[in-house]
């Protein structure tokens, strides 16, 4: 049996797919969020700020199916769900988080960028 070999630059390999799920915009804040622990549906999206009940909905159903989040249904009534990171999913989020703060620090040299970009179109 031939060993899989991964290669994210290959049009066809699933690697590919993961890293779209992943790098989206609500992939990124949905893991980052996560990390801060559980998070019933309506928090998550309170938590990520403009994502709207069909996207997150999708989002966290592509992250199940990649096993990076995991849902889970309490048996009490009213029925509640919970969305936790699986082991890999905390993985993958920690280096998302060194991502978003490095970003964030970033934000003034972005800004300043931007604007000297802008000033030399007009």
């Amino acid at each position: 049996m031939q060993e899989l070999v991964a290669d994210v630059f290959a049009r066809n390999c699933a690697s590919r797919r993961t890293l779209e799920s992943v790098t989206g915009k609500w992939g990124v804040l949905a893991l980052v969020a996560l990390r801060e622990g559980a998070y019933r549906f309506n928090a998550l999206r309170r938590r990520v700020d403009g994502v709207s009940e069909k996207m997150l909905a999708q989002t966290l159903q592509t992250l199940e199916r990649d096993g990076l989040v995991h849902r889970e249904v309490l048996a009490t009534i009213p029925a509640r769900v919970e969305y936790t990171l699986t082991p890999l999913g905390a993985e993958i989020a920690e280096q998302l988080r060194v991502l978003v703060e490095l970003l964030e620090a970033k934000v003034p040299q972005v800004t300043e960028a931007q604007a000297d970009y802008d000033a030399r179109k007009k």
